[in-house]
């Protein structure tokens, strides 16, 4: 479980490594553009061996989808049953569920099928059907707050540097112990950055009755573009997305992984 969860790691790190470094290319308009990871999975099973690669990525994200769903039920982080831990464990749920659908996508690439429909329509779809509901609306907001909740935690944890406990590095010089630290720092704070925003899109769809106002990464990633200086902010935001694969890949190899 432990190898599988160190698999998931890494295939997640791959699968945001390509949508930094697609969106790296966009900014300088050199043939990238501004995705998510479905567009991620496609731009990888264009490449020579992609099928192979997609079919690694798809199994390493059932193992990463184990070990959430093993934190979330079994919690051998002890975070307990009161209400912080609850929540966190929720969100393990959560985290757990969104990746199943990444990791369909890349194994029905990996086979020659695709999903038509994006990431986005999706959401939408989903955020629609919620909507017609009693207090859709209602939950749909609470949705947008938790979400821009997490990003705001995702901030914290690069602020205080909350990660490092979880972490092997005495092996290492503590010139790359540092580096390494301030790398997954960027990462960490620009994911919650994309949280912080998409929770917003949702917060607006909620608001407006409009569930077209809901966006993913790919969503974030071209309204940066469309702000005053918005090359620079989609070159730090690729940047931020590339130092995040970097992390997760950090987290593969030196992360202390209890799955009991």
């Amino acid at each position: 479980m432990e190898t599988l969860a160190r698999l998931g790691y890494v295939a997640k790190g791959l699968v945001y490594g390509v949508i930094g470094i697609l969106a790296l290319f966009a900014a300088f308009n050199i043939g990238g553009e501004t995705t998510d990871t479905t567009g991620a999975l496609q731009a990888i099973a264009a490449q020579p061996f992609g099928q192979l690669l997609l079919a690694f990525i798809a199994f390493g994200l059932v193992g990463y989808v184990f070990l959430r769903f093993i934190q979330a039920i079994n919690d051998p982080r002890q975070k307990g049953t009161d209400t912080k831990g609850i929540l966190i464990r929720l969100a393990y749920m959560l985290s757990g569920i969104a990746y199943i659908s990444v990791a369909a996508n890349a194994a029905l690439l990996a086979i020659g099928a695709s999903n038509s429909g994006g990431n986005d329509d999706s959401k939408q779809d989903w955020t629609a059907m919620v909507m017609q509901q009693p207090f859709g609306r209602w939950l749909v907001g609470i949705v947008g707050a938790v979400t821009i909740g997490a990003g705001f935690w995702r901030l914290y944890q690069a602020y205080k540097i909350k990660f490092r406990k979880k972490l092997k590095l005495h092996t290492l010089s503590l010139r790359q112990q540092s580096c390494l630290v301030h790398i997954s720092r960027f990462g960490l704070a620009a994911r919650g950055i994309v949280f912080v925003m998409i929770g917003f899109f949702i917060l607006q769809a909620a608001k407006n009755y409009d569930p077209e106002k809901v966006r993913g990464l790919d969503g974030v990633l071209l309204t940066l573009t469309q702000q005053p200086f918005g090359k620079a902010l989609l070159v730090l935001m690729a940047l931020g997305l590339i130092s995040y694969a970097l992390y997760l890949l950090l987290q593969a190899r030196y992360r202390l992984i209890k799955t009991s």
